[in-house]
């Protein structure tokens, strides 16, 4: 009985310990540069939650929260021949900073990270890498990153009379300021 209680014990405090940090209302943006035209859309709307303890961090993000200058960019967008936002309405990432011990949580300060995991779009699920930073200031913790990815490893075709108008690389910017959980 007394092995029970200590383990108990033991559970308790690991939970405690573990930090999870939650935002409803992070930000993804992207960018396509071409020298016809520049695409950029935005997304207020991204829920991500973020633990202290393992570094795991995860994504969900609804594709019809996209945002365009013109709102027949976001019509385009969100067909069949470009995000299929009916058929596939969400992207996510699974992964961890991979130098977690790099960041102290309870110390304000800005701190480098890599991230590693797997983004997913229509369904198509590829491995990513990125470089960003955490920031704690009074106990809020954001996170910042901006990375490439290739439309066309997602199936990101578009119709064939603008994909001059579409960059290879499609430029994406995370930016999320969490609360604790």
């Amino acid at each position: 009985m007394k092995k029970l209680f200590v383990f108990i014990g033991i559970v308790f405090c690991l939970n405690v310990q573990a930090q999870d940090y939650l935002t409803r209302n992070g930000s993804v943006n992207f960018y396509s540069h071409t020298a016809i035209e520049d695409i950029k859309a935005s997304n207020n709307e991204v829920v991500s939650l973020l633990n202290s303890t393992t570094g795991a961090m995860d994504f969900k993000i609804a594709i019809k929260s996209f945002h365009f200058p013109k709102q027949s960019m976001e019509d385009h967008f969100n067909n069949e021949n470009y995000m299929s936002s009916d058929k596939y309405p969400r992207a996510s990432f699974s992964g961890k900073i991979t130098n977690l011990s790099d960041v102290n949580f309870a110390k304000d300060g800005t701190y480098n990270v890599t991230v590693e995991g797997n983004l997913t779009i229509k369904d198509i699920t590829k491995p990513v890498k990125a470089k960003g930073t955490i920031t704690v200031s009074n106990g809020k913790v954001t996170a910042q990153s901006t990375f490439n990815v290739k439309r066309l490893d997602y199936n990101i075709v578009g119709e064939s009379f603008v994909q001059k108008k579409l960059a290879d690389e499609i430029q994406i910017t995370v930016n999320c300021q969490y609360d604790k959980r």
